[in-house]
């Protein structure tokens, strides 16, 4: 890890807490977290890949925790649109160069954030879809997680919650949905020759982090708000899309 200095290393390890706790929390959302603000120190190239390690291991536990949960319906019809999408996004991450990645990644937190905090603040209706919407929500909810490691995966919790499925259901399915995404993206990765020593080194390193991230997350989730988590969620993405955008 000799390309980063001692305040950038110690920037990634924040970061990487930060960002579980707060998965923790909300039972996603790591990678939305992570990506954007290592983007700040390191090449997008590195940061997704190596998030999405870490977030494998992740869901490796909790499908083996919660396969019984899942609500196998509705992952037969999200599974394959969403391996076509990641490998679509997997594609586009390797032809597109990093500042061009930068400034999509921020445009697309600035319009997400805003979206958070016009729901939020509206206090709009819960929304209710047919299984009709599963192909485009999978493809684009890995296209998007693919390309910048997280935020796509919020069309899938959308259309899961709206889909009424009940909340031990609803975190196992996604679980299970993501673990198969994450096979998809981190194979393409891989092949890519994205996981060289360096990020291998970071990821046995930050290990750890998740797993006290996760669970300083689990304990704190109740204790907040859903409302006030949301709130304060979209306003960091902006402020995290807009630092990426003046970068």
């Amino acid at each position: 890890m000799v390309e980063l200095s001692a305040p950038e290393l110690l920037w990634v390890a924040s970061v990487f807490l930060f960002a579980f706790i707060i998965r923790g929390m909300s039972g996603f959302g790591a990678g939305m977290i992570a990506v954007p603000l290592l983007a700040l120190v390191i090449p997008v190239q590195r940061a997704v890949p190596l998030c999405s390690l870490l977030v494998f291991v992740l869901f490796v536990m909790l499908v083996i925790r919660d396969w019984r949960e899942v609500v196998w319906n509705e992952l037969r019809l999200l599974a394959p649109p969403t391996i076509v999408g990641a490998l679509f996004g997997l594609w586009l991450f390797s032809v597109l160069d990093n500042r061009i990645l930068v400034m999509m990644l921020g445009t697309f937190l600035v319009a997400y954030a805003v979206y958070m905090l016009v729901v939020n603040l509206l206090r709009m209706a819960q929304l209710h879809c047919s299984q009709r919407w599963a192909i485009p929500v999978g493809f684009l909810g890995s296209f998007f997680d693919t390309l910048f490691g997280g935020g796509g995966g919020t069309l899938v919790v959308i259309y899961i919650n709206a889909r009424g499925v009940s909340r031990t259901g609803f975190r196992a399915t996604l679980a299970a949905l993501w673990f198969t995404e994450m096979i998809a993206r981190i194979g393409g990765y891989a092949w890519s020759g994205y996981y060289d020593r360096q990020t291998l080194t970071m990821f046995v390193v930050l290990l750890p982090l998740m797993a006290v991230g996760t669970l300083i997350g689990e304990r704190l989730g109740n204790r907040v708000s859903a409302e006030i988590f949301n709130r304060l969620l979209a306003l960091m993405l902006l402020a995290s899309g807009v630092s990426l955008l003046c970068k």
